[in-house]
């Protein structure tokens, strides 16, 4: 099991972003934002699920409640050459719930069972779901663990748990990431009373430190909005978690590693802040890290050019410090 992944993020996680993040990392696993099995089914496939060879390990989540939609879902993903396969069963929005997927699945774990069952029988791959403690009132601890002791009995053997619950109205979904606790200590006791399952936390967790200190009690952590935030934190995870140097040596080299990619795209005719919007935070903390985004920023179409001329003045302003220091 890879111990450390990126969340599937909703305008967020897309193909450019990993593009981005492969730049930073080579070990941590990727996923998708959440694609529901009706665009799958009957949408642009090439557009939803092409991606880049490197992007590997990668892993498709997966919106939708009826086995029989969710098997031959799974089985185009695989198709397209997808690591796994992920089912959601976390997002608590108001467009998921009417779709009957997501959150308000925890509810019916007789449905995700079954889902789970026609997509292991699809596919050869994994099939893992990703959930909440709990929904609304119904968010006591054996509460999960009856949902998971469901899931896991249709031949589910893996689980990320976001430690917070979900409450189906009255909160966004933003909000629903941030106000309901965290309750890790319970994420924790369903990998101590289930030692044969893998159980990955996710929630609320935005370091390095924290990371490995999960790791002490559960299977693998999975890293959210920390990712969009900072993620160079991934350079450091990959030391301290695999035990490897990242693929760029700094941050400007994990820049410029993505300038053929972005100058492809735009020759293309696609427009570059597709992939500069994901760059924005790389000098997050850094000597000229708001000079950096806000040059990536002007005129709303950030390309190539826009990106070379940020790293230059992000590159003078550190050269100035690092003077300054020596003085």
């Amino acid at each position: 099991m890879i111990p450390v992944s990126v969340a599937p993020m909703m305008d967020r996680t897309d193909r450019h972003f990993r593009f981005v993040m492969r730049r930073i990392t080579r070990r941590a696993l990727l996923y998708t934002e959440m694609i529901t099995t009706g665009a799958i089914l009957h949408g642009d496939r090439q557009h939803l699920l092409g991606f880049h060879p490197d992007e590997h390990p990668v892993a498709l989540q997966l919106g939708g409640d009826d086995p029989g939609a969710l098997a031959e879902a799974a089985r185009i993903v695989v198709d397209q050459g997808y690591d796994e396969v992920n089912l959601n069963v976390g997002c608590p929005s108001d467009r998921v719930q009417r779709g009957r997927f997501g959150a308000c699945l925890m509810l019916h774990p007789e449905v995700v069972a079954d889902g789970v069952a026609a997509m292991r029988a699809a596919v050869d791959v994994e099939v893992t779901v990703k959930h909440r403690i709990g929904v609304d009132d119904h968010d006591t601890y054996d509460d999960m663990e009856r949902f998971v002791r469901t899931v896991a009995a249709a031949g589910c053997r893996r689980f990320t748990v976001h430690a917070r619950k979900a409450w189906l109205q009255g909160l966004s979904p933003r909000q629903n990431r941030e106000i309901p606790p965290l309750r890790y200590d319970e994420v924790v006791r369903l990998k101590r009373e289930h030692p044969e399952l893998e159980i990955e936390i996710n929630g609320g967790i935005r370091t390095a430190d924290a990371v490995v200190e999960h790791l002490g009690s559960v299977d693998a952590v999975m890293i959210g909005r920390a990712a969009v935030d900072d993620p160079w934190l991934f350079a450091d995870l990959e030391a301290r978690i695999f035990g490897e140097a990242s693929p760029a040596g700094d941050r400007f080299e994990a820049a410029r590693a993505v300038l053929p990619y972005l100058e492809a795209l735009e020759a293309r005719g696609e427009p570059g802040h597709r992939v500069t919007r994901h760059l924005l935070t790389l000098f997050a903390g850094q000597p000229g890290g708001r000079v950096f985004r806000r040059l990536l920023t002007e005129g709303g179409a950030a390309g190539a050019l826009a990106l070379r001329q940020a790293l230059d003045a992000v590159a003078a302003i550190q050269e100035r410090a690092a003077d300054r220091g020596a003085a």
